[in-house]
């Protein structure tokens, strides 16, 4: 089977802002972790005993109970032997607030790490990714394989039956994307929003325009090979993994 190499980490994302809530979920998912969300405390306690993530990024202002309480929570359940593991459970804060005082209230909670909003994306990965280092699992920073076709996102190199590929910039994020979410359809504004981040005045007969420049190279380029993205009329897009 083909898979994500390494897998990327199970991150749950808790905040109350709906934007906010799912940008995060949809960027952490593109650059290959698995996420799952939560909007205020109680559902991310709850998440945590069902889902048990690698990482928490949690928000400190939450309408019933502040994240500190969230955390502090987890580890007394710990305490009185739940077993769930949320003793070793890292969480980054996320906080309007960037006092002193609250930074050491965080870390003391049993945060590991504390990000102020506004913050940008880079940076609140490339946190998530140290903390996850420093814990042993997966930083999502892997190889995304299906069939012949490889991605390397760290070296940004393509492979198409052991050939490099080469790619814009653009084209090598739409890849990506797709290759991310490998055997499900995916619309035009999907693509749009996450590949070039626009907003719903985006003009789609751009990702049509990449879809067949990225088509045609991956996969016309391929001299006998199985065909990978496909279109699914009135739909959208879909990259499937040839079945082994």
């Amino acid at each position: 089977m083909d898979t994500v190499t390494p897998p990327g980490a199970s991150l749950l994302v808790v905040d109350d802002e709906p934007n906010i809530r799912e940008l995060l979920s949809a960027s952490l998912r593109f650059v290959g972790f698995r996420v799952t969300s939560a909007a205020n405390g109680a559902d991310a306690l709850a998440a945590v005993a069902e889902e048990r993530p690698d990482l928490v990024v949690l928000d400190v202002m939450l309408p019933d109970i502040s994240g500190f309480a969230v955390v502090r929570r987890l580890r007394e359940a710990v305490g009185a032997g739940s077993g769930s593991g949320a003793d070793h459970l890292p969480v980054l804060f996320l906080t309007a607030k960037d006092g002193v005082d609250d930074k050491i209230s965080g870390l003391t909670a049993g945060g590991d790490d504390y990000v102020t909003k506004p913050f940008s994306l880079e940076e609140l990965i490339a946190r998530i990714r140290a903390i996850l280092r420093r814990t042993g699992a997966p930083t999502g920073e892997g190889r995304l394989v299906a069939g012949d076709l490889e991605l390397d996102p760290v070296g940004h190199q393509v492979l198409r039956g052991g050939r490099p590929v080469s790619l814009s910039p653009t084209e090598f994020k739409l890849l990506a994307y797709l290759m991310t979410h490998a055997d499900r359809v995916v619309s035009k504004m999907q693509i749009l929003e996450h590949v070039w981040a626009y907003d719903f005045g985006g003009d789609l007969s751009i990702v049509e325009s990449y879809i067949s420049y990225v088509r045609r190279k991956v996969d016309s380029g391929a001299d006998g090979a199985v065909k990978l993205i496909h279109t699914v009329r009135g739909v959208g897009y879909v990259l499937r993994r040839p079945q082994s």
